[in-house]
């Protein structure tokens, strides 16, 4: 538990969205208070409150919440969460508890058993949600899963991927399969190539421990934006329905190759002489790396190829980088050029752009006669942003929809055991050829919005770069 999960789960408390007779234990290693909790949590939440009656929602809201302190593998160190959860529901029919780890990964199998043993509900459901790194390669992975499952069901268990609840991400099936426009072009004949971007204008902040360790395609590559690509590109599944729209991802996934070695650029941010603090900084100059000579990637371009009948020959981008210029992440379907040209080349290719933060948006980029006497070509664009649009419409954190997926047991936001298992054999035999040759990315200055080895890349899959 930490200071971000409980403002959301205030937020969600505040809106009257969380079950009726509901409690919060929180338990972790350090040694800590509620007293001491809420100081952390203050920052987040105090400023947003509107009224009187929110000021006091939220007083309200810290009366639910305990917390004690342990090592989470312990029957014994779990037995005062137990006493408490045990006391809260005494004289209820039903007792359900949901049980969220935000764990080491090492810590999984052995928490997860001393959980079933001490916090399993005798009366109702207990759902138990797991935060990434769900390992780091397909045996880790399949250790991890296979220890699960052995006191877990599938049906229990909820792995987190925050990206699944963003608005835009759960926008995907609906703009594809509610809608006659798109799907009918929606494949190789049309479609030239995919482009998955996530840039951030940040390094890794303090976080070096972790991502040395790690790297940008486990990080968010394996996971968040494998799982965007998926929706994309699955076939649509024949209902709306969690385990069909499951089915449909895995089958996307063992169709997808193996990622290939010359399918990959990577690059290492170095500091830059004109920036302003951190921007000075390079990757290796983080305190918390502590490898000075450290190899690991923080800005990586791969090609995925799909071996199915809609998308073979279509290649699949991932480019994804911290230190960037801006925060931008979305993704970027190119048509393929115009059969027959009637207007001597100037029509540029069409676009179908996702922004999925940050200003939420759809639009279509397409070519139309400049207005007035001309009869020259202009490219511009059908935009939905939702700022505009939908004026004052609240948005959700994705892990406040997430979460409330958890309570009513809908598993379509998750990934379930087989499709993690296809993720990870994708990546598996590139990251262990990177880790074993230990080659020096390539450079890039902090705050770049590209460099010439990741342009190369898409370029020789003959993506035009003709706008940003």
């Amino acid at each position: 538990m930490h200071s971000g999960d409980l403002s959301q789960k205030n937020t969600l408390y505040k809106e009257g969205l969380l079950p009726k007779n509901f409690q919060i234990a929180g338990f972790a290693h350090s040694k800590s208070s509620v007293e001491a909790i809420r100081k952390l949590v203050d920052p987040y939440v105090v400023n947003t409150l509107r009224d009187e009656h929110e000021k006091q929602l939220y007083k309200e809201f810290w009366k639910i919440v305990t917390y004690n302190s342990g090592d989470s593998q312990s029957d014994k160190d779990l037995a005062p969460v137990t006493d408490i959860v045990n006391k809260f529901e005494t004289g209820k029919k039903k007792g359900h508890r949901l049980v969220y780890f935000a764990l080491p990964a090492y810590l999984f199998a052995k928490t997860a058993a001393a959980v079933k043993t001490t916090l399993y509900s005798k009366t109702g459901w207990t759902r138990l949600v797991i935060e990434k790194p769900f390992g780091k390669d397909s045996e880790s992975s399949k250790e991890l899963s296979d220890a699960l499952s052995l006191i877990w069901t599938e049906k229990e268990i909820y792995r987190i991927d925050h990206y699944l609840g963003k608005e835009m991400v759960q926008n995907i099936l609906a703009l594809r399969f509610g809608n006659r426009q798109l799907e009918p072009t929606w494949n190789n004949e049309h479609i030239a190539n995919v482009e998955v971007l996530f840039k951030e204008p940040f390094g890794t902040m303090g976080r070096g421990v972790y991502f040395d360790e790690y790297g940008m395609i486990r990080d968010v590559v394996q996971n968040h934006l494998l799982q965007v690509l998926a929706l994309i590109a699955m076939e649509r599944p024949e209902a709306n329905d969690a385990e069909k729209i499951r089915d449909e991802k895995l089958y996307l996934l063992k169709h997808m190759k193996d990622l290939a070695m010359e399918d990959i650029v990577l690059g290492q941010y170095v500091g830059n002489p004109k920036g302003v603090g951190d921007a000075t900084k390079g990757y290796t100059e983080d305190d918390t790396v502590k490898d000075k000579n450290s190899t690991t990637a923080t800005y990586s371009l791969v090609t995925l190829h799909i071996d199915n009948d809609r998308w073979r020959g279509v290649p699949f981008f991932i480019r994804s980088g911290k230190a960037t210029d801006e925060s931008r992440v979305e993704v970027r379907v190119q048509y393929k050029p115009l059969a027959e040209d009637l207007f001597n080349g100037q029509a540029k290719r069409d676009m179908t752009i996702i922004r999925i933060q940050p200003n939420e948006a759809v639009y279509q980029r397409l070519n139309i006669k400049r207005p007035g006497m001309s009869n020259e070509l202009i490219e511009t664009e059908l935009d939905l942003t939702y700022a505009t649009r939908f004026y004052n419409a609240y948005l959700p954190d994705a892990y406040e929809r997430l979460l409330l997926d958890v309570f009513n047991g809908e598993q379509a936001n998750f990934v379930r055991t087989d499709e993690l298992s296809e993720a990870w054999r994708v990546f598996t035999p590139a990251l262990h050829t990177i880790e074993k040759d230990k080659k020096m990315p390539v450079k890039y200055v902090f705050g770049a919005q590209s460099f010439k080895e990741a342009d190369d890349l898409e370029a020789k899959y003959g993506l035009i770069r003709e706008n940003n």
